[in-house]
């Protein structure tokens, strides 16, 4: 085998086949869901899960806490989904924090996007919500995901993260300056855990009795209020107390000062999306208020803490493959890689059985499924039969799929989404960025030029900074001023 340093000429698979496309995953026409046969997406998916044991690649500094989410409002036209079938039902929820690019001895107090992984336990099993602090993500297409990662983690000869890695991916790939915006902004480092906003993030389907289709975002909004910390008070904090925002949530919840959560929900009939002006299942953008405004649905509270940090917070698994009846997936292509890539990391770290695992188990349900055997298998299952259909009276399927089609066309390929009237990677970013006052554009702007300043080589800093420029002229005038003079 020859070790090198720099790998020169075509991409390829592990098999050594050249890659034709290594942007867009491929999928069953244009905007139509990704295809299981795409196996340069699922290799690297794959590849990417196993590459630590045993904590998680990304979240793997987290806290949780069980609570109760609370229907407040009747949902029934856009769903049928049982636990949002009635005005002041109760479900248990388990909800995990995090930070994405940190191990799992890292610091709380970080500029980082924050988990915010909900699981509610309802009477047709388990639904999971998988979503961040922000409403938007660096990237639109999963098969990119292992690349960005591997950008904000430790480089392979130094060990540290680089700033020439990050900028340099970035700078490539204009779709991230929305979200870089918003980890640079005043939000980028939430004062705790209760004190930030929670959303969905991706787009999903709601279905009701009728069969009719909705396109659904979720938001959960603070009741405890937005509080942030600056670069100087957080690291003053991270280096005081790693364990500050995992320690805020317990001693809260501790002395009965439960934090709360608006549950709001933007609805999009689904014969609007296919000529709506934004794609509206690109996950670097947000749907605009003015056109599907937020309506309140529930509230979320958070009672109870975990007794046992390990058996509850490290092996508790969240996939957003875990649907019910009346909630489904959109064609978000980001979405679409993680319905296989969840399930697929929870498989190799936890195990073929974490779903038997207390916190992970359904709550309000039963599990009946043919899955026997593998590791810590705990015999549940006796001696019933172990295949369907079968005549001793074993689980059936019931003929009614939990989400609706979508009608799909066009040829299978490595196609790019789909592009709407008004798409564009710096339209969102800039309107985020004019919508700062002065002070946060001050700080937004202070903030990357920090990082920007430590990039090596001219050429990467100055094509992350004409990303910023694309946004908002004034945006990208100010960043670039800022970096020279800390570049000198």
């Amino acid at each position: 085998m020859t070790v090198q340093d720099n790998i020169t000429g075509p991409l390829t698979t592990e098999s050594g086949a050249p890659v034709a496309d290594n942007q867009n995953s491929e999928t069953a026409g244009i905007g139509g869901p990704v295809l299981i046969q795409d196996q340069h997406l699922i290799e690297k998916l794959a590849h990417f899960n196993r590459e630590r044991i045993p904590e998680r690649i990304v979240h793997a500094r987290g806290a949780g806490a069980y609570g109760t989410f609370t229907l407040t409002a009747d949902v029934s036209k856009y769903t049928r989904a049982a636990f949002l079938s009635e005005v002041g039902k109760q479900t248990e929820t388990f909800l995990r924090f995090s930070t994405v690019a940190g191990n799992l001895g890292s610091a709380d107090a970080v500029r980082d996007p924050r988990g915010f992984a909900l699981k509610f336990y309802t009477e047709d099993g388990n639904y999971d919500l998988v979503g961040n602090n922000t409403p938007v993500f660096f990237i639109k297409d999963a098969i990119k995901f292992p690349d960005f990662i591997h950008t904000q983690k430790r480089d392979p000869y130094t060990g540290s993260q680089e700033a020439d890695n990050v900028w340099d991916f970035w700078g490539l790939s204009p779709e991230a300056t929305h979200q870089v915006t918003w980890l640079f902004g005043d939000r980028g480092i939430p004062a705790s855990y209760r004190h930030m906003n929670g959303y969905g993030s991706h787009t999903y389907q709601w279905n009701n009795a009728a069969g009719e289709v909705f396109w659904v975002k979720y938001h959960f909004k603070t009741d405890q209020g937005i509080k942030n910390l600056t670069a100087a008070e957080a690291a003053e904090t991270a280096g005081a107390d790693p364990d500050s925002h995992q320690r805020d949530l317990r001693e809260a919840i501790e002395r009965g000062d439960f934090p709360t959560w608006t549950v709001q929900v933007q609805i999009m009939p689904a014969a609007e999306a296919a000529n709506y002006r934004f794609n509206p299942f690109d996950l670097t953008k947000v749907w605009p208020h003015e056109d599907y405004p937020p309506i309140e649905i529930g509230k979320l509270e958070l009672n109870r803490n975990p007794r046992n940090i390990f058996a509850e917070v490290e092996q508790s698994i969240f996939s957003p493959a875990h649907f019910v009846p009346g909630i489904g997936p959109s064609p978000d292509k980001m979405l679409q890689g993680r319905l296989f890539a969840y399930g697929d990391a929870h498989r190799y770290r936890v195990g073929i059985n974490a779903d038997h695992l207390p916190v992970n188990r359904p709550h309000a349900a039963e599990a009946r499924t043919y899955g026997r055997d593998g590791f810590l298998y705990d015999g549940r299952h006796a001696g019933a039969k172990n295949y369907e259909p079968n005549s001793f009276g074993g689980p059936a399927e019931t003929g009614r799929p939990l989400w609706q089609p979508s009608p799909v066309s066009g040829r299978t390929g490595d196609h790019e989404a789909p592009s709407h009237a008004e798409d564009d990677d710096f339209v969102q970013a800039g309107n985020l960025y004019r919508l700062m006052s002065d002070d946060e554009k001050g700080r937004l702007i202070d903030n990357l030029a920090q990082f920007i300043a430590k990039v090596s080589r001219d050429d990467i800093a100055q094509r992350a900074i004409e990303n910023f420029r694309k946004a908002d002229a004034d945006y990208g005038k100010r960043l670039e001023a800022a970096v020279q003079a800390l570049r000198g």
